[in-house]
This record gives structure tokens, sequence and C-alpha cells, in this order.
């Protein structure tokens, strides 16, 4: 059976596939992603454009959604944003696969409510470890709801004398912090230009990923003859050219 509440995720139990919403505007893209995932055993649907995937996400639930941000109709960004405000969709995992790799862009849809952000060139095999690793988080989030709330009914009773005396403040969690910084939490390296070796300079980092306990750093780097501006990401060691 499905897991399923009125504001959650919907979780997929050990019993049934997991459903997984693909978009992209590229054909040969969504095959690709879609062919690793169903290797997988995800159930997979998938849409070429905003307003058909808005369509799916209503209709087919899935579990996750994975989608780019330049799309026909409606573009991701928008579509990251009806979902949240979506009740059947508020909290569905949704994975943002983006060529728009400037932290300015990164931040954006983070901000129209990308649970994580992958930056294209993406290889099947990392797409499919972000899918799973986020589903497993939201299984062990549903999880310890489910018990707190048997908890707390097993504990009413005989909390109601104490919380008629005293109510203690609540002290609430605080969210991983994902922002633009100067001040990275791993000093940046320093690094030469891969296409004429001069020394590059640091200008910030970003930093995100799904929780503080498995932060993403990227560090942005510009090249003083002019070659552009590179990324360089911690937990990978590589560099690749982003402007």
């Amino acid at each position: 059976m499905t897991i399923e509440h009125q504001g959650a995720a919907i979780v997929p139990s050990p019993l049934v596939s997991t459903r997984a919403l693909l978009v992209d505007r590229d054909d040969d893209t969504r095959e690709m992603y879609a062919e690793c995932l169903r290797r997988a055993s995800y159930d997979i649907e998938h849409a070429a454009d905003g307003r058909q995937a808005l369509a799916l996400a209503v209709s087919y639930r899935p579990h996750i959604v994975i989608t780019e941000t330049q799309l026909p109709g409606i573009d991701g960004f928008d579509l990251c944003r009806l979902l949240r405000a979506d009740r059947a969709t508020s909290a569905t995992p949704i994975i943002v696969v983006t060529g728009d790799c400037y932290a300015a862009d990164i931040r954006r849809a983070q901000e129209a409510g990308a649970t994580e952000v992958l930056i294209k060139p993406c290889l099947p095999e990392v797409l499919l470890a972000t899918t799973t690793q986020l589903l497993q988080s939201s299984r062990a989030l549903v999880g310890r709801a489910e018990s707190a709330h048997s908890d707390r009914a097993m504990q009413l009773p005989r909390s109601r004398p104490i919380e008629a005396r005293v109510r203690a403040p609540r002290t609430l969690v605080r969210s991983h912090n994902r922002c633009q910084t100067d001040s990275p939490p791993l000093p940046p390296l320093q690094l030469t230009c891969p296409e004429c070796e001069a020394t590059l300079r640091y200008e910030h980092s970003h930093i995100g990923g799904v929780s503080a306990n498995n932060s993403e750093q990227w560090d942005y780097f510009r090249c003083p003859s002019g070659c552009g501006s590179y990324q360089y990401r911690q937990r990978t060691h590589k560099i690749r050219k982003v402007g």
C-alpha cells in the first residue's frame, strides 16, 4: 500500500513501485534519464512541457518530480511554485536539473521550491543516486512523524494535567541554510585556469545539498586573463567552465 498524508509527501511503501515524473523538453535527455530510473524499478511518466507536467502531477501523483527549468508553456521555476502551492504536491520532493549554473540561478530554483538542484551535464547515475537519497529521506520523515503521532496519542492523557499547569515554549528546528557566501565551511583551493594556467581568482561559494548532514559546496572562480568563469565542486573535486 502507499502511505499518503494531507499536506505531506506521498511516500511509496516497499510493496509498490516508486512513481517518478520526468519533465524535459529534449526527447533524448528524457529517455536517457527514464531508462536509468526504469532499471532501478521506477515507474516513469514524462512530459515535454510545463502544462502537461502540471496535469500529470495531479493525476499521476508521483512520489518525486524531476524537471529542467527551460520548458515551453510553464517554465520549471513556475512549475515548482505551482506544485508547492497545491496541497496534494506541496511536500513532494522536486529535483531541478538545469543548465543555468550561476549561484543566482540555483538560488532562484531553491526559492521556487526545488528540494535539490543538479547542474547539467548531469550523469543518469548521479540523478538516480540523488532521487534515491531524497526518497529515503522522505520515508524517514514520514516514519518519524507517524512514530511521534503514536507516542503523542499514548502520552496525551497523562500529559494534560501537566500541560494545564505549565506550558513550556517549543524550540523550532532550523532548516538547512542554503546560501551564497564568501566565507564557506571548506576553504576554497588555489586553482589554475585549465586554459591558460593562470591562478584563478576566487569570487564566492554556494552552499546547498539535501540537509546540513549532506551539505554540498560549489566554489566559483574567474580567470584574470579573461578565459571565463569556473565552478569547482568540493565533493567530486571537479572543475568546469560555466561562463
